[in-house]
């Protein structure tokens, strides 16, 4: 963590730092092997005590977790990532639960979202699910924009990952302009 003086020196800060994360992320060593994927989901079995039979099984969500590597076995890190930046943007967004309302299982999911990548399309799709809430309740997105915006500052000076927070702000960010066209055509 280093003070920037200007936006320009922080951006190019920041650039020279997501140029060394995707060189050190796409280093052989760095992709998902079955060692990777045994030692893994023993340290999340450690974490939440779990036993083996959760992580043999695909409905707990250690199962899960071993399914989502397993299915990206051979990819960098890197590119796991922004697989789990896109499942927890659907967490967020409450697409998963209305997936499991639908009895959508857990592997259909999955393997649905695994070949996805976060693209316009999948924003989108979030964007007008906010539109849909906020015309329904009134300030819900300005409450969830403000909230963003707070998690965004705090994990920015926590020096966390801020992915998952940035495409969170932008998704909002474009439901408040489709909103916008939405009532500037109904006027």
């Amino acid at each position: 963590l280093q003070f920037c003086p200007t936006k320009a020196e922080a951006r190019r800060s920041a650039a020279k730092i997501a140029l060394m994360n995707s060189v050190f992320n796409e280093h052989p060593s760095r992709r998902i092997t079955e060692d990777f994927i045994e030692k893994s989901v023993s340290e999340a079995l450690a974490s939440f005590n779990g036993n083996r039979e959760e992580a043999d099984n695909p409905n707990t969500g250690i199962g899960a977790f071993r399914f989502m590597l397993e299915s990206n076995k051979g990819k960098s890190m890197l590119e796991f990532q922004e697989l789990m930046t896109v499942f927890q943007l659907l967490h967020w967004n409450g697409s998963l639960k209305a997936m499991r309302e639908r009895q959508c299982s857990r592997q259909e999911v999955l393997a649905h979202y695994s070949h996805r990548a976060l693209d316009d399309d999948i924003r989108n799709q979030m964007a007008m699910d906010w539109v849909n809430r906020e015309q329904s309740s009134p300030g819900a997105l300005s409450r969830e924009l403000a909230s963003t915006e707070r998690e965004l500052d705090e994990a920015r000076l926590a020096g966390k990952e801020l992915r998952f927070h940035k495409e969170r702000k932008d998704i909002l960010m474009l439901a408040a302009g489709q909103l916008g066209s939405f009532h500037s055509s109904n006027c």
